[in-house]
């Protein structure tokens, strides 16, 4: 147990010096990914399904795709990875959430 603490105390510091690093401006271990502003509304329209069945398929709720597409929100964080993935490999995804 004392192994796997020393284990874990070393990742994390680890982590913490790259984010530190990288504050800082300089070159680091950490590893950064940015995504480009994307098109909700011409994603959707592409996959062909509606608001109703683009929300359902990807566990996103209607009123959050609704304001996605407005643009009055942006999808980050997991979200804004899933719809890059859906740009990209539509069908990719809906087979590996199909039950």
């Amino acid at each position: 147990m004392v192994a796997n603490m020393g284990s874990a105390f070393d990742s994390i510091k680890q982590g913490l010096n790259e984010a530190l690093e990288f504050s800082k401006n300089k070159e680091g271990g950490a590893v950064v990914h940015k995504f480009s502003p994307i098109d909700v509304k011409n994603i959707r329209a592409n996959v062909g399904m509606s608001q109703n069945e683009f929300a359902s398929a990807f566990g996103i709720s209607v009123s959050t795709l609704r304001h996605w597409e407005r643009g009055d929100r942006k999808p980050q964080g997991p979200a804004l990875v899933l719809l890059n993935i859906v740009a990209k490999e539509p069908r990719a995804v809906l087979k590996a959430l199909s039950h």
